[in-house]
């Protein structure tokens, strides 16, 4: 008897929690595992007693489903995804929907979209964020793919999702295809640059003036009280004070070498291809990876040299410096993310709302803080807005943090301390603040070696000019295409 809600392939922690979250909310679900041992396990542990059935087979598992059946992965992206597509279509019937809610790569949820819809079936790429707890609790959850499939799923995903303070869900549909996985891969790339600008603050604490764990754990402790409150904020604060069962600090035994998934690769990569200068999040990507050159630095520290200089300033204006510094960076992380997603829609023709995703991000995910009602108020205001700096909220908090910004990125360079992710989005700042760049000269260079003509400022735009800089280049020019 076709009798279950929902089904999900892939007990790993995140499926195991979403149908736990599923259930608790009054949803039946059936699940299946390719290593059916863990169907059993669950069923008979953590399930037991529960409206959950555990599954054998795919064909038991869609003849356990009501229709349209609706069918979640949640197994490792790429080539398992695919596979398992090929081996759940056959049990399906028109209409059906296969959902994705792993996190794949954006363009292979717009290839999967078109091939599953060629089937007569509907098709869901969702992100879901927010680990293994917002799992269980409430993710936040970023759907796209085939519209017609949003009606039959919307009520069971804003149900199992996280809710703002007002009760508004954590998940809406975002948009065509890969829409969904575009957005939760922008998501995590904002989760690097968040990361990373947390680390060097750290950084600063810690080396640049000598703070104690426990100093530092009051700081963020104070800091999530006010306009940084976030998640991330949160959990640093947690992980400062944290020791063993030996009172040792467990951060302080960690190796520095971090380890990456690809998400921020993906968002640093897609800026490239479309034009977007996402610096902050590309260098929070290249800090990971330098990090993980641990044995080169070891070797490294031995043989060049640094500052000798040490931080003599007023330590406790320093600390709040460093707040307005982490502020400011965040404004352009998000600054940066929105424009990406801007482009995004006008190349791959999506129909995004901007305010409705920081809503989906405002709980439950990696990157929930207060400071996503700010924008989602900003985009209300001027669904058009080209970039967050422009908005006139964001505009005065920078203009209030610059002097701080600007007195900690120095401190840092003189005291030989990297901030790279601090330090690019004030690079950024002040180059988009900037109504003429050193372009001119290096659109000059190009056209003397290359011949790759450039624009004129006393000349109708989109006319295109050649110099024959050396007197023997002759007047053929290349063409003005722009990548």
């Amino acid at each position: 008897m076709s009798q279950f809600d929902f089904g999900l392939i892939g007990l790993a922690v995140m499926g195991e929690n979403l149908v736990m979250n599923m259930e608790s909310k009054g949803f039946s679900v059936a699940v299946f595992n390719r290593t059916v041992e863990k169907v059993d396990r669950f069923v008979e542990g953590r399930a037991k007693g529960k409206n959950i059935k555990g599954c054998h087979s795919i064909e038991e598992l869609t003849a356990s489903l009501k229709r349209p059946r609706k069918v979640m992965l949640l197994v490792k992206a790429g080539k398992p995804v695919d596979d398992f597509i090929e081996k759940i279509i056959p049990h399906l019937e028109e209409g059906d929907i296969l959902i994705d809610g792993g996190n794949s790569h954006f363009p292979d949820t717009i290839r999967r979209t078109a091939y599953v819809e060629s089937k007569g079936l509907l098709y869901i790429g969702t992100g879901v964020s927010g680990g293994e707890e917002g799992a269980l609790k409430g993710p936040s959850m970023m759907p796209g793919g085939s519209p017609k499939a949003w009606p039959h799923v919307k009520n069971i995903f804003q149900t199992i999702s996280a809710k703002t303070e007002k009760g508004e869900p954590c998940c809406d549909w975002v948009g065509e295809n890969g829409a969904g996985h575009f957005v939760k891969m922008v998501h995590n790339g904002i989760e690097y640059g968040d990361m990373q600008m947390i680390t060097e603050i750290y950084q600063m604490m810690k080396f640049g003036l000598g703070m104690s764990n426990d100093e530092m754990h009051q700081v963020f402790s104070a800091w999530n009280q006010g306009k940084l409150d976030s998640y991330l904020i949160e959990i640093t604060r947690d992980i400062l004070a944290y020791q063993d069962k030996d009172g040792n600090y467990v951060i302080d035994l960690i190796l520095d070498k971090a380890g990456q998934k690809g998400t921020g690769k993906w968002t640093a990569v897609e800026a490239l291809n479309l034009g977007q200068p996402l610096t902050l999040i590309g260098e929070a990507v290249f800090a990971r990876c330098l990090s993980a050159l641990k044995e080169e630095r070891v070797a490294a520290s031995k043989e060049l040299i640094g500052p000798e200089s040490k931080f003599e300033g007023d330590q406790s204006q320093f600390v709040n410096d460093l707040e307005q510094a982490l502020y400011a960076s965040k404004i352009v992380s998000y600054a940066q993310g929105y424009q990406l997603m801007r482009a995004a829609a006008e190349n791959y023709q999506w129909n995004l709302n901007y305010g409705g995703i920081a809503l989906m991000w405002r709980g439950g995910c990696i990157i929930r803080s207060i400071f996503l009602g700010k924008i989602k108020e900003a985009f209300d205001h001027n669904p058009t807005l080209t970039n967050l700096l422009l908005d006139p909220f964001f505009k005065e908090e920078v203009t209030k943090a610059l002097p701080a910004w600007r007195r900690m990125v120095k401190a840092a360079v003189e005291l030989g301390i990297p901030v790279p992710a601090t330090s690019a989005a004030l690079a950024y700042y002040d180059g988009y603040r900037s109504e003429r760049l050193p372009a001119n000269l290096l659109q000059a260079q190009r056209d003397y070696f290359g011949a790759h003509m450039y624009e004129r400022i006393d000349k109708q735009r989109g006319e295109f000019f050649h110099t024959n800089w050396t007197g023997h280049g002759g007047d053929t020019a290349s063409s003005a295409y722009i990548v």
